[in-house]
């Protein structure tokens, strides 16, 4: 059975309801992911407080997508400066645009790649949900990294970006006129390579460039080992 076969959101779901089922407890401080696949972990974790399976949750959002879907849900909410939160988190489960084999990430496609990564390095552990079109042989050439830019710096950052051989393209938007603005009021280039990059290099390297505020490569901090656990929604045999 291939992904044409079963409903992609159905496997988007599996993949989101068994990260919850396997990682979250009650009383945890979670960061919560945005995008098509984690917004099923955050309903699934609603449901559970909901129906009395969880309680204690204290959660983080990655996004006002996010946090819109968590007050459906009644996910009490908090920011990492909270004091209930103290600024580390136990577990953040988040979706994923690329995921290669040593599980290190693309991410930003949704454009809240910023606090995504702010939450995701101030956790002590890291889950992943994604379908299987997200697995890829190298990062950075198939989809595209994405790099938030203060707007007063959107040509030299440009400029420098094309030196290190990306090809860029301003982000636009889709339902208004202009570029797409994201919740911290800053711009996205999208980059992409002709030869597949060094992932850890890069990231660092990017975030060097005056301007650049975040970049979407997710491989974790380099004081210490963050690699996510990936759960993986597959058509013909789910995670």
């Amino acid at each position: 059975m291939n992904m044409d076969a079963m409903d992609q959101a159905a496997v988007k779901e599996m993949a989101g309801r068994a990260a919850v089922e396997a990682l979250v407890r009650s009383g945890m401080k979670l960061g919560l992911g945005t995008g098509s696949t984690a917004v099923f972990a955050v309903r699934h974790i609603g449901d559970l407080l909901a129906r009395g399976k969880l309680s204690g949750i204290r959660a983080v959002p990655t996004s006002f997508q996010t946090a819109i879907e968590c007050e459906k849900w009644d996910i009490p909410l908090f920011t990492l400066n909270s004091r209930e939160i103290g600024g580390t988190l136990d577990l953040t489960i988040d979706g994923a645009d690329e995921v290669d084999p040593q599980n290190r990430l693309v991410k930003g496609g949704g454009g809240a790649l910023l606090l995504e990564k702010i939450v995701a390095y101030a956790s002590a552990s890291y889950a992943i949900v994604v379908d299987e079109s997200k697995l890829v042989k190298a990062l950075g050439v198939k989809f595209p990294v994405p790099v938030e830019v203060i707007p007063g710096a959107r040509i030299p950052v440009t400029l420098a970006l094309e030196k290190l051989g990306a090809q860029v393209t301003l982000r636009e938007a889709v339902r208004k006129a202009g570029p797409v603005i994201t919740d911290h009021g800053n711009l996205l280039l999208d980059i992409r390579f002709a030869i597949p990059p060094d992932p850890r290099a890069l990231e660092a390297e990017l975030n060097r460039i005056p301007g650049v505020v975040e970049n979407g490569f997710f491989t974790g901090p380099h004081d210490r080992s963050l690699l996510p656990r990936i759960f993986v929604g597959r058509a013909d045999n789910p995670v």
